[in-house]
């Protein structure tokens, strides 16, 4: 068993709640400096969990311009409700509503459920809006409450509900809507990977002054829902539960295995048998691919196959005759 030293040398978290590590893992065998951190860094890229905004439903004040019987005439009406499109804008609030999607998309949040939660917005101005204005399910916190979202205007209103969901990757908006999803619900990109970079380095090590070895820096950045040290751990787990059926793999040989009554050479392809094209085409067409296909039709059963001729049929008992031996017999009733 492998045995080696993991150090956090460094680890620091920004005002966003974003953190960083560097961890540094030695000595390592020559070569497995690059097989560990390249399997790590796929594996926090790619697999982790994280929690983000799927799906967001927005309503207010909503401007609608409509276009006169004029050139160029258009008349502007201000309705209350929710939107149906991103294009829409809000009345007080000085983002449209794809700013606000994309805001939302970028907002961090910690969830301890697997099940899809909902969150609520509800602000009248003037206010700026973080997301500790947000109204979140007791299975659901946010990473970081000073994280802008929108500015209100005097005598403005922002509502917003949104859908939570945890997933590993990225996920883009389907074209066709999601089961269950109400019509004026908006759906986002989803950014799921709590991961947002890593790097890897590696530089040779003496031990004893003779011994050559590898030395692993790894570097993580992660967006505060999960610390680096956390991410590191629940990768490694994956990886070792990936690897570890292959701990008990047996050797046991796969090659076909025959029994005293069965001959190899049933298992030649009726390739070899050297037949005209259209006796072949038509042993094809009826799913018989090998001798040992054939050895299960008597000279009877031959000339019942759809096209299959007296031509065809003697030629096939000839080649199986000639090349194998073998000969087929006349009817059920008969064994040859």
């Amino acid at each position: 068993m492998a045995q080696f030293q993991i150090e956090c040398v460094e680890s620091k978290t920004e005002l966003n709640q974003s953190q960083y590590s560097k961890f540094i893992l030695e000595p390592l065998d020559r070569g497995q400096g690059v097989t560990i951190g390249n399997s790590l860094r796929r594996v926090l890229l790619s697999n982790l969990e994280g929690t983000c905004i799927t799906a967001v439903r927005v309503a207010g004040l909503i401007r609608e311009e409509k276009i006169g019987a004029k050139a160029g005439e258009a008349k502007t009406s201000i309705k209350s409700g929710a939107v149906n499109h991103e294009f829409a804008t809000l009345v007080g609030v000085r983002q449209d509503v794809l700013e606000l999607l994309l805001n939302m998309k970028e907002v961090k949040l910690k969830s301890y459920t697997s099940q899809p939660q909902i969150g609520r917005l509800n602000v009248i101005g003037p206010a700026e809006v973080t997301t500790a204005d947000f109204e979140l399910p007791s299975e659901v916190e946010v990473v970081d409450p000073n994280q802008y979202v929108a500015t209100v205007a005097e005598g403005g209103k922002l509502e917003m509900e949104f859908r939570i969901e945890r997933g590993k990757g990225y996920r883009s908006v389907d074209k066709f809507r999601e089961h269950g999803l109400a019509m004026d619900m908006l759906q986002i990109d989803a950014v799921f990977m709590p991961v947002i970079q890593v790097n890897y380095t590696t530089e040779d090590v003496r031990i004893d002054g003779a011994v050559e070895k590898d030395r692993l820096i790894l570097e993580i950045w992660t967006n505060g829902s999960l610390t680096p040290q956390e991410a590191l751990s629940e990768s490694a787990k994956i990886l070792v539960d990936l690897l570890n059926p292959l701990k008990d793999i047996s050797l046991e040989s796969f090659q076909p295995e025959y029994t005293e009554d069965e001959d190899p050479s049933n298992q030649i392809p009726i390739e070899e048998l050297n037949l005209s094209v259209r006796a072949y085409n038509c042993l094809k067409r009826a799913q018989i691919n090998s001798v040992s296909d054939l050895m299960g039709y008597t000279q009877e059963d031959l000339l019942e196959i759809k096209n299959f001729g007296l031509k065809s049929a003697e030629e096939v008992i000839e080649a199986l005759e000639k090349r194998l031996g073998i000969k087929l017999a006349h009817n059920k009733s008969v064994n040859v």
